[in-house]
């Protein structure tokens, strides 16, 4: 998913009456789960991508000070 960064997918999961949808980030030494959310349109909920940028930022932040 570009429209919140590089090396972001999305996993569908259909369930009985909804379907999931999983926003995550392939790193060298991770796969950072950024968002889980239910999926009701075509469209990525603005709040779902504002929070999962906010916490891959995040995640990035506490990684760097890590090191």
């Amino acid at each position: 998913m570009p429209t919140i960064g590089t090396r972001c997918h999305e996993l569908r999961i259909v369930d009985k009456d909804v379907t999931w949808r999983i926003v995550y980030r392939t790193d060298t030494d991770a796969i950072v789960i950024a968002e889980v959310f239910d999926k009701k349109t075509r469209a990525t909920p603005k709040p779902a991508i504002k929070n999962a940028k906010r916490r891959l930022a995040q995640y990035d932040k506490d990684v760097k000070e890590e090191k």
